[in-house]
């Protein structure tokens, strides 16, 4: 079964690390090997950008990873640079689809051209926040009662001019009901129901309804602190006891996986350490879902919902 990952922070180890190798390199959860074992058929690739950067650098680290991406990503003739949604109709067998999110928009401090440029190089989605305070918004781990600023209307305003995907993985409660009715596009690239696990970096009930409800959806991340409350080890089980939550509470169509590989080491869910143990967790999922059920998880509720995007289905 194919799948489609919406989060990995592949980019920012490639331009940390020395000597890496996307290919085959141990050190990537989802290195090209890993994503062609795991039936990977579309991969995100989050520009992320760690808060110990110097603001003056930021911008500059958000260039050395899309360099990454092209000449370490792409160069491997498997990979496909998807910059219209609808390639992925076109993408052969062998070929994986390979698109790039912005994850919180730190490093365009308050200057849109930035912005202007980090979408040209074909950024699809676009989060306003990483977990701290930025000049558009305020992220997860900080009050939940301060909202936008007033440079997110630019932001908010280009993004659905140019038909970007607002990410609210890491925005706080009030910036997320303040973005609801000015947002084009939206959805959350890689959150759990807080129901089940009760951290600020998942959704409530009724933030899951109202995103929805604004057309979007919840794709589900592999961090055990977001599975379970207070552990840093999860199984299997317990993430798709997640993907039962969330079906029952707005359809299993308006779900899908944002594993966030390379990002959360040196935790991980039993037997889903890696993009090549996708299989573990598709299997697990067929224990409570039918195999059309579990094609929307995987694949074919993400491609419907991007359909919208390009005004047509694929």
């Amino acid at each position: 079964m194919q799948i489609i990952d919406l989060h990995c922070d592949v980019l920012e180890k490639l331009t940390r690390l020395e000597k890496v190798d996307f290919r085959n390199d141990s050190r990537l959860d989802a290195n090209l090997n890993n994503l062609k074992a795991g039936n990977v058929k579309v991969q995100v690739f989050a520009i992320f950008i760690h808060p110990s950067v110097p603001q003056e650098r930021k911008f500059l680290e958000a260039a050395r990873q899309i360099e990454a991406f092209h000449t370490k990503v792409l160069s491997e003739p498997e990979m496909i640079h998807i910059t219209e949604w609808n390639q992925i109709n076109d993408l052969e067998d062998g070929q994986i689809g390979a698109v790039l999110s912005l994850e919180g928009c730190d490093c365009i401090g308050d200057d849109l051209e930035k912005l202007r440029v980090i979408l040209d190089a074909g950024v699809k989605l676009v989060g306003l926040t990483w977990n701290y305070e930025n000049e558009v918004a305020y992220g997860t781990l900080e009050d939940s009662s301060k909202g936008l600023k007033p440079f997110a209307k630019d932001v908010i305003d280009l993004l659905n001019e140019r038909n970007i995907i607002i990410d609210v993985a890491h925005l706080n409660e009030k910036g997320f009901y303040d973005l609801l009715p000015l947002s084009k596009y939206i959805l959350a690239s890689h959150c759990n129901a807080r129901t089940l696990c009760d951290h600020p970096r998942n959704l409530t009930d009724d933030q899951v309804k109202q995103l929805v409800n604004h057309g979007g959806r919840i794709h589900v991340v592999f961090y055990p602190p977001f599975i379970q409350k207070g552990e840093d080890h999860a199984t299997i089980e317990t993430l798709v006891k997640h993907v039962e939550h969330l079906s029952n509470l707005v359809g299993i169509e308006n779900i899908g996986f944002g594993s966030d590989f390379d990002g959360i080491e040196p935790l991980f869910v039993e037997k889903l350490s890696n993009a090549s143990e996708f299989p573990n967790f598709i299997q697990a999922l067929l224990e409570k879902f039918t195999e059309d059920e579990v094609n929307l998880l995987a694949y074919s509720g993400l491609v419907n919902f991007v359909s919208t995007i390009e005004g047509r289905k694929m």
